[in-house]
């Protein structure tokens, strides 16, 4: 049977219910107007081209592959799983093609693309950051000035026209216009003004926190956090939008923010209490409660360390990855930082992931390739993993089979490490122009939620 269907531009959002950790039926909203094509500053504050950086759900179950020790076999966030310990139905690596504006839908087990979305209304609305709750949705930033909620499974999404058959992507090359796929819930415009440097500050980080308490130990009802620079003024905006609706609940304006690139939030993360941490790429970092939206503030004290990528350990840490090849801590109780200096043979790092070991891999450019460090005993295991065909690693996620994916804008492609080989085991290319420095599979937050759990 035909699963396509042709639909009109959707025009209203209806409310999504999350109970019981399941996702109800959810129609997206479509912003009429088209992006903003202006030109932003480039790392080098040239004038760069629509594409570059400057710089840079629901369903029953957790897709991720998540076993408790003791607790036989049932899968935490699984809300009533088979309680057998059974591997996880599917892992999903989301990963933005920014210049052509679509999101493409990953098997992680097969290596293979399963289909691909429009982000936004317009010529391009220049995704780059996507961020995977505990059910398996994805909410993608857009640099233009959005955020889009895209289900991972297709009993979560909406039969628009009631044909009783679902419209959506079922390939790379399958990419329906915008207003027609049925897996697009929500699309939210954040109000942020491009006229003045582009997309330079639009947003950037996104993440979502780990939901409410629910029944049996289950998630449910997750908020989505977003950041992004209010310019052409020198501060930054942090929002927190409902998970089922796209809706802002309440936002926080940190002023100040002139020594970060001209971008806003360059990556962002919540911890277990489901606050955000949000970092600027000249050295700020931003904690805002996930209650009162109370905002803090540390810069690092060594002016002008840039840093690009941010993960949290499994105690809620942040740990920051350096321009200049350092990788950087923040320890919480202390509100310091701390220099770990240059721990590979990069010379840039770029996005990073930590793993249940407390392992960060590392992207790492000008020498391209992986970097594993032990977070725990400050060690450097692998100063250089080689990555055959790799351009500009730049983003870095784990699977729910805990294989290391890094996702490299300048091959268009990306690859899957096997930790314990510490070679590569896969290859997925097609991409354009894939630029994603954020917890691309929800594996990042799953260890924070459930720290020692794998």
């Amino acid at each position: 049977m035909d699963t396509r269907t042709t639909t009109g531009l959707l025009t209203t959002i209806t409310a999504l219910t999350l109970a019981a950790c399941s996702d109800d039926g959810v129609t997206p909203g479509a912003d009429p107007g088209d992006a903003d094509d202006g030109i932003f500053l480039t790392e080098d504050g040239e004038e760069g081209e629509e594409g570059e950086d400057g710089g840079d759900s629901g369903g029953d179950g957790l897709k991720l592959d998540v076993l408790s020790p003791g607790d036989g076999g049932e899968n935490i966030g699984d809300c009533g799983g088979d309680g057998g310990g059974s591997e996880a139905a599917f892992s999903i690596i989301w990963i933005a093609n920014s210049s052509e504006g679509t999101v493409s839908k990953v098997d992680t087990a097969t290596a293979t693309e399963l289909a691909r979305y429009r982000t936004g209304p317009g010529q391009n609305p220049n995704p780059s950051r996507t961020s995977v709750n505990l059910f398996g949705d994805v909410a993608v930033a857009n640099r233009s000035g959005s955020v889009v909620k895209i289900a991972a499974k297709l009993d979560d999404c909406v039969d628009l026209d009631q044909d009783g058959v679902i419209t959506t992507s079922e390939a790379a090359e399958d990419v329906l216009e915008w207003g027609e796929d049925e897996c697009v819930l929500w699309h939210h415009e954040v109000g942020f003004d491009s006229s003045v440097a582009g997309h330079q500050g639009g947003p950037r980080a996104v993440a979502w926190d780990r939901g409410e308490d629910g029944p049996e130990g289950c998630k449910q009802d997750p908020k989505v956090w977003v950041g992004w620079r209010a310019q052409p003024d020198d501060s930054v905006i942090v929002r927190r939008l409902d998970g089922a609706t796209g809706e802002p609940e309440g936002e926080v304006e940190i002023s100040a923010w002139d020594q970060n690139w001209g971008h806003g939030t360059y990556g962002g993360a919540t911890d277990k209490e489901r606050n955000f941490w949000g970092l600027g790429t000249g050295g700020s970092l931003i904690k805002v409660d996930g209650e009162s939206f109370e905002a803090q503030r540390w810069d690092n004290p060594e002016g002008g360390r840039v840093v690009y990528g941010i993960a949290l350990d499994a105690a809620g840490e942040p740990w920051l990855a350096g321009w200049d090849g350092a990788l950087w801590h923040f320890d919480v109780d202390s509100e310091s930082w701390e220099d770990h200096g240059e721990v590979g043979e990069a010379g840039r790092l770029r996005g990073l992931a930590i793993d249940q070991d407390g392992h960060a891999w590392i992207a790492g450019n000008q020498d391209c390739g992986l970097i594993r460090y032990d977070t725990n005993s400050a060690t450097v295991l692998a100063p250089h993993i080689e990555l055959p065909g790799c351009d500009e690693p730049v983003g870095v996620s784990i699977d729910a089979e805990g294989f290391v994916w890094v996702v490299d804008r300048g091959a268009n492609m990306a690859f899957r490490v096997d930790p314990d080989t510490q070679t590569v085991s896969a290859t997925v290319s097609g991409f354009v122009n894939p630029y994603t420095y954020s917890d691309m599979t929800g594996a990042g937050l799953a260890v924070v939620v459930f720290p020692g759990v794998g």
